[in-house]
């Protein structure tokens, strides 16, 4: 029995607010909660609101594989630079390039929005973000930001 390959997951622009959008960051903040050793509370986090990531502020992202969510980031406004916020990858969708994907669209969005600057921040708990940020060409940068959660911050020039 042949099976097909998964078509690759289609990446839209999304109310952050959306319920899908909502689903998608419960089910990121409660990886963050398994994942960092103190656990996450989003209230104590710098939390865009969702004005701040839709344009012609930002932009929220989503895939999906078929109708179903399986990844989401955001790009939260400042002007002429932006935020990278909540780039998350459902388990079932990982390794499959989306994370990479999701950036590249992201940093379209910012240079279509008149960004020339974006950074973001990560937690230790999160190697793999740091290489993916590595690997993209990201680099490390003194904090910016004072979120209790963040201890790896870096920029990227478009």
């Amino acid at each position: 029995m042949s099976t097909r390959p998964a078509e690759p997951a289609r990446i839209d622009e999304a109310d952050p607010a959306s319920p899908d959008a909502r689903r998608c960051l419960a089910a990121y903040y409660a990886e963050l909660a398994r994942r960092f050793p103190g656990g996450f509370d989003v209230t104590l986090s710098r939390d865009p609101e969702a004005q701040d990531m839709i344009p012609p502020r930002g932009v929220f992202l989503l895939a999906r594989q078929g109708d179903r969510p399986v990844a989401c980031a955001g790009l939260k406004g400042h002007g002429h630079w932006g935020e990278v916020k909540r780039l998350w990858v459902a388990p079932e969708a990982s390794g499959a390039g989306l994370a990479g994907r999701l950036m590249a669209r992201i940093e379209t969005a910012a240079r279509g929005l008149g960004m020339a600057l974006l950074r973001l921040d990560t937690n230790a708990a999160l190697p793999e973000a740091a290489a993916l940020y590595r690997k993209a060409g990201w680099t490390a940068i003194d904090r910016f930001n004072d979120d209790p959660y963040a201890q790896l911050f870096c920029e990227k020039h478009l």
